[in-house]
């Protein structure tokens, strides 16, 4: 799964950010690291961008970009 689709309000874990150099590490900068969870707050009309959510900091990204986070989904339980 990737960050673009990941249904509002559910958190997953970054499993990797994919994608050229420099923008993997400004994404890294911005907080999108393996082992963060993330977190879809909202998305715009027509496929504009995402707000999202990781840790404490919301971010708003492209679809794009988004489809450069794969993710592993949490269990249902939690845990």
């Amino acid at each position: 799964m990737t960050l673009d689709v990941l249904p509002p309000d559910q958190t997953a874990t970054i499993a990797a950010v994919e994608g050229e150099t420099a923008l993997t590490s400004r994404m890294r900068a911005m907080g999108l690291r393996v082992g963060r969870e993330v977190m879809v707050v909202r998305r715009s009309r027509r496929g504009g961008p995402l707000q999202v959510r990781v840790g404490s900091t919301d971010l708003i990204i492209r679809p794009r970009e988004a489809r450069l986070v794969r993710l592993r989904a949490r269990p249902a339980d939690g845990r």
